[in-house]
């Protein structure tokens, strides 16, 4: 696998700059200093100044600098941070950032600023390896909202980074008729009409299925995008078929990076995994004074 190339179809990855992403922020150093970094008030000068690199500690996509900024120009806007490698590169054994500032603030910050880091490289690297992992196929690879609390802006902008696409950002994105929504309405039929009279012009309906039976109603119902759920291969292969290119059709359900690519090939036109964040690691950064 070529995970140093970056996948064709990514979608543009912008940083957050949400009022979410900023409070985040201030509730993580809250979190960490506390009433005040003990050590490094006792041990550092107040006058102190530092430079520091940031340095990857191993393999995979780097994700999260801007954040990295956020951190340290929050805590001290004295702090100045020189990004040396682009933001989603694949890369090892490397420096990826310069930090220049008052030595208290940055020995203060230090950990929140690589937590960041190295969750989002985390989860940006595992989706370059699902991405490249379906490139020669015409799938598209979705997350899903299966993300830390509090964290899903940023960890759906690292999915991106890393070359796959977002699903739904939240219960206000769009609509998702799943198992209990059907069980609640009284079947799908009756759960996908009631969408479709509150969905605005252009919206898609989406509705899970487990069944061909079940494809078959939710087409004739009038849904778009029909999500076929912990089908196998056989059965995957077999709603493509069945659909003919009447609805689109996603498949979910305990996808993982060794069985993304058997999936794609059964010709959906989607792939969603939840282990893009909810199984992804993180990659390991350090910070260390020149």
């Amino acid at each position: 696998m070529n995970t140093a190339s970056t996948p064709a179809h990514v979608e543009p990855a912008v940083p957050p700059e949400t009022e979410s992403v900023g409070a985040l922020v201030h509730l993580a150093l809250a979190e960490d200093i506390g009433r005040g970094d003990l050590t490094t008030e006792a041990t550092v000068r107040a006058n102190s100044v530092a430079v520091a690199e940031i340095r990857q500690k191993q393999a995979g996509v780097v994700c999260g600098l801007p954040i990295v900024e956020r951190v340290f120009q929050a805590f001290d806007d004295q702090v100045v941070v020189t990004p040396l490698v682009a933001e989603g590169s694949w890369g090892d054994q490397r420096v990826v950032a310069r930090i220049a500032g008052p030595t208290r603030a940055i020995l203060s910050g230090e950990r929140t600023a690589l937590n960041f880091l190295a969750r989002l490289s985390g989860v940006a690297t595992l989706s370059r390896q699902v991405a490249e992992a379906v490139a020669e196929t015409q799938v598209r690879v979705l997350d899903t909202r299966k993300t830390t609390p509090g964290h899903r802006v940023l960890e759906k902008y690292a999915v991106r980074v890393g070359g796959c696409h977002n699903h739904r950002a939240g219960l206000d994105d769009g609509m998702l008729i799943k198992e209990n929504h059907i069980r609640a309405a009284g079947g799908i039929t009756a759960a996908v009409s009631a969408a479709l009279r509150r969905t605005a012009p252009m919206q898609n309906v989406e509705v899970e299925v487990t069944t061909l039976a079940e494809l078959d109603e939710a087409i004739a119902a009038g849904v778009q995008v029909v999500l076929f759920d912990n089908a196998d291969l056989d059965s995957l292969r077999a709603a493509v078929a069945r659909a003919a290119g009447r609805v689109r059709l996603e498949a979910s359900g305990g996808v993982t990076l060794d069985t993304v690519q058997a999936v794609a090939r059964t010709g959906v036109d989607y792939v969603s995994l939840g282990a893009l964040t909810h199984s992804a690691g993180s990659l390991d950064f350090s910070l260390i004074l020149l």
